[in-house]
């Protein structure tokens, strides 16, 4: 959601279309690389923007769902486009609470 909110609000993002995404990584931290790059491809070649992701996740392998719609300039009001995920800062890792925090630097 932080990747979107990067972009626009959200909470304004039609649940019209529906992506999936599989992937398979080495290790968590580029597995979170691959995914955010995923949704950023699917931002650029087909003009869309989430609003709501389901994700499941084991061994370094993740299915996840998007639901989006195509970009309306005039509602959505993009303040920026992201072109890629990096490997700066990139971390996940659970904390004391044993909930996952995830984090990497975009390019925009």
């Amino acid at each position: 959601m932080a990747l979107m909110a990067v972009v626009t609000d959200p909470a304004h993002v039609a649940l019209k279309r529906e992506v999936i995404v599989e992937r398979k990584a080495p290790d968590d931290e580029i597995l979170l690389m691959d995914w955010l790059n995923a949704l950023i491809y699917e931002m650029s070649a087909n003009q869309l923007i989430f609003g709501s992701f389901d994700v499941l996740l084991g061994d370094h392998h993740l299915q996840g769902r998007a639901w989006g719609e195509k970009v309306d300039v005039e509602r959505h009001e993009p303040a920026v486009e992201v072109k890629g995920a990096t490997c700066t800062a990139l971390s996940v890792t659970q904390n004391s609470n044993r909930d996952w925090v995830a984090q990497c630097v975009v390019d925009v």
